[in-house]
């Protein structure tokens, strides 16, 4: 047998369909668990397989994509049932294998959830420890929406097995995931991590993939995979079934494969008969060629910055040398200081934040942890880790969402060798000083021959040079005249040579007077040399004004959009002690859940709850709300600020005993079948920031018990959630057991695999495509 790692590099490869639509074609129940039927039916399971190996698939899926110990005490089993299967049907069957189908959890891994981290890393490793075992031959990480959740399962996967990873993520018309993550950031942490196929599956049919796949292959080094779905799910006489025929489903195919995807298959309602015809149609198309984009790039967990011909800066200001009240704030354990530090940076432009909490006397690495968690729980900017020591380095990178950049590793080979493979395992890109065990060289030509070591030594480890950036080092010259020319011929050497540069700016003018006079002199002569990366203070206005002359100048600024805003907008202060002291509209806005008590308390000595709740919480959550529909802000900071908005009103209620609800009132519940409740605590967290009463019937809910629950609260809205296409005939029994009840009752729906059509023909009265969506729906209904 081929193996797939090296076949994927040569021929097209086809993927099975939708295993759900034809369990359901074979009998599977409303609600009923599919992946049980690999003990109760695996005749069926085989069965099934084959026929999609009969069409020409060449990698078959195994049926344990919802298989989880949170969700099966006998997981072990009930995998080993689905490996078992799929291992039989292919014998026979030539270049075919077995892919060990792994999704989501079916919850928010912290901190917008519930679920650490590590946690989740290990839920994903005990399927992985069982399936390796089995002996599969790759495994698929599908139908993921979050990149966090998506990285937990890749660590999992490499540190359990040594066989191939593929990725597939769901995104919506938007081009993002639900937690905000943009194509390139998916390629760019993904990459990073080693994985040997990624690409698009489910929730879109193949006709909005296009566009999606064009810019995967733009940037992807890698094979890419397209897996959609049958176009949209409809009801005809009371039966599922989705928008395209195979016929129009392998046409779209074939634009697929011309727009770079390698890997072909389908995801809901495709059956063997899609995957016949898009084979026959895609396979003379010449197959994409598979070859390294030279990007270096780094990304948080919404989108990814490219280092190239465009200046980058860093803000410097989360570093305690030379900031007593920094230095205070980690002593009295203070993250919220360093969160407001960093945010005020990204509110000013930069492009990533440095992030350094290394002081004698502290645990650097916990700091170092929780910085960046909190962090990104607020701020979507890229985060530079800096540090001296490997070990903070490691558990920060593990933990960081995105691809990271590292500062730093030099030309010593003790360095090298704890650094590298840190920077390997977890891909990220590293800054390289250009010093070694011998010192900093005196010349411009020493530091680049030191930056030419690091190169060679990074081979060894499988490191490309593109993440790479070098640090010539920027000296005081208060102590050496000559150390700036030193640095700047330096930086022109390594540009002239296709190496990616940077510099801590302001290191240049130590221990000389109205230092921001020399930084910005020496940051435009710098970037005129081809200096890519420029570590500043973004509170000078001398560096800023600097800096954006600069790519205004240079043609880097298309229409001089971001000069005009800098110089229309920019309120940046003189001082480098600058912090706002955020309102509580602020507050909210921002997601800082941490700091909201403190405020709340402090404004209700002088503020009457009422107003607080109308003056600031209110309108708060409506720009919130606007701007998260506007796509400005993500899913992470639309539900931090819900949080915010709840713990102020938990904190007003005291002083309201009544209550501070609107009166109106909620039913919220998975369908039975579906343990994935993601979606539906989002929309309670929002309902409940507006003042709604959510009674939430939890998961895997039977139309009877959502019935039981209208009678018991006279309830007049019921929302209803479904992740599995398998589960959407229970939702529409529970829709027909309430509207026989009582047809006034409003029932809205809403899950990645529903539509409005989809909604209309079940019965449902509404459809919510997120979370805001379902709050306006909630309100119209109540308003009318």
């Amino acid at each position: 047998m081929n193996n797939i790692s090296q076949l994927i590099k040569e021929k097209r490869i086809y993927f099975d369909g939708g295993m759900g639509t034809m369990l359901q074609k074979r009998g599977l129940k409303p609600g009923e668990s599919p992946e049980l039927w690999n003990i109760l039916h695996p005749d069926i399971i085989e069965d099934i397989h084959r026929q999609y190996l009969d069409a020409g698939a060449n990698i078959i899926t195994t049926n344990s994509f919802g298989i989880n110990s949170l969700k099966y005490d006998n997981y072990e089993e009930l995998i080993k049932a689905a490996i078992s299967c799929a291992k039989k049907s292919i014998i026979g069957y030539e270049n075919s294998f077995v892919a060990f189908d792994i999704g989501p959890l079916g919850k928010f891994l912290e901190p917008i959830g519930d679920l650490p981290f590590e946690d989740a890393i290990e839920e994903f490793a005990k399927n992985v420890r069982v399936a390796d075992k089995c002996g599969v031959d790759l495994i698929i990480i599908e139908t993921m929406t979050d990149s966090y959740e998506t990285k937990a399962a890749v660590l999992a996967a490499k540190e359990n097995s040594n066989l191939p990873i593929f990725v597939t993520n769901v995104y919506d018309e938007t081009e993002k995931t639900l937690t905000g993550s943009n194509p390139e950031a998916m390629i760019a942490m993904l990459e990073g991590l080693g994985v040997s196929a990624l690409g698009i599956n489910c929730s879109l049919g193949p006709d909005k993939m296009v566009s999606l796949v064009e810019k995967y292959n733009r940037y992807s080094s890698l094979p890419i995979i397209a897996n959609p779905n049958a176009g949209l799910p409809n009801v005809v006489n009371e039966k599922t079934i989705y928008s395209m025929g195979a016929e129009e489903f392998s046409d779209y195919a074939v634009l697929l494969a011309k727009a770079g995807a390698n890997i072909l298959g389908g995801c809901c309602g495709t059956e063997p008969d899609y995957i016949r015809e898009t084979i026959k149609k895609t396979k003379t198309i010449p197959l994409n060629k598979t070859e390294s984009k030279d990007f270096t790039v780094v990304s948080s967990y919404t989108h990814a910055v490219f280092i190239g011909d465009n200046p980058i800066l860093i803000g410097e200001r989360i570093n305690p040398t030379g900031k007593p009240k920094l230095k205070q704030a980690l002593y009295n354990d203070d993250i919220n200081y360093l969160v407001k530090i960093g945010l005020e940076q990204a509110d000013k432009g930069v492009h990533i934040l440095d992030v350094n909490v290394g002081l004698p006397d502290i645990d650097e690495c916990k700091f170092m942890c929780e910085t960046v968690v909190s962090l990104q729980s607020v701020c979507d900017t890229p985060l530079q880790l800096d540090s001296n020591n490997p070990k903070v380095l490691e558990k920060s990178m593990r933990i960081y969402n995105g691809k990271a950049l590292i500062n730093s590793v030099n030309g010593d080979d003790e360095s090298i060798n704890s650094i590298f493979p840190l920077v390997k395992k977890y891909g990220a890109s590293v800054i390289a000083l250009t010093l070694d065990n011998n010192g900093i060289p005196e010349t411009a030509e020493g530091r680049v021959a030191i930056a030419l070591r690091i190169i060679e030594k990074a081979k060894e480890y499988g490191i490309d040079k593109k993440d790479i950036i070098f640090d010539p080092l920027a000296m005081a010259i208060s102590s050496d005249k000559n150390s700036a020319q030193t640095t700047l011929k330096a930086v022109e050497m390594l540009s002239s040579m296709g190496f990616k540069t940077s510099l801590g700016i302001s290191n240049i003018s130590f221990g000389l007077p109205n230092r921001a006079i020399i930084n910005s002199t020496f940051l435009s002569i710098a970037l005129s040399k081809g200096l890519k990366c420029a570590i500043v203070n973004p509170l000078s206005k001398e560096m800023m004004d600097v800096y954006y002359s600069y790519c205004a100048l240079n043609n880097y600024d298309d229409s001089f959009k971001n000069f005009i805003n800098y110089s229309t907008n920019s309120m940046i202060s003189n001082t480098t002690n600058s912090l706002i002291n955020y309102s509580l509209s602020e507050l909210i806005q921002k997601g800082l859940i941490s700091q909201i008590a403190v405020k709340t308390k402090e404004l209700l000595n002088v503020t009457s709850p009422l107003d607080l709740i109308n003056q600031d919480i209110i309108p708060a959550l409506a720009l919130v709300g606007q701007e998260f529909e506007n796509g400005k802000i993500f899913l992470p900071q639309l539900l931090n600020s819900a949080e915010a908005s709840s713990q102020a009103f938990s904190i007003i209620k005291e002083k309201m005993p009544q209550g501070i609800t609107n009166g109106n009132s909620v039913i919220l519940a998975t369908v039975k079948g579906d343990i994935h409740d993601i979606g539906k605590n989002i929309v309670k967290l929002m309902l409940e920031s507006y003042g709604f009463i959510v009674y939430d019937l939890g998961k895997n809910v039977p139309p009877e018990k959502v019935l039981d629950a209208v009678k018991k609260y006279n309830c007049k809205v019921v929302a209803l959630s479904a992740l599995m296409t398998t589960t959407l005939d229970a939702m529409k029994d529970t829709i027909n057991l309430i509207k026989n009840f009582d047809n006034s009752i409003n029932i809205m729906v809403g899950g990645a695999v529903l539509n409005k059509e989809y909604a209309d023909n079940i019965g449902a009265d509404a459809y919510a495509s997120d979370a805001m969506g379902a709050v306006r729906v909630v309100q119209n209904f109540y308003q009318q």
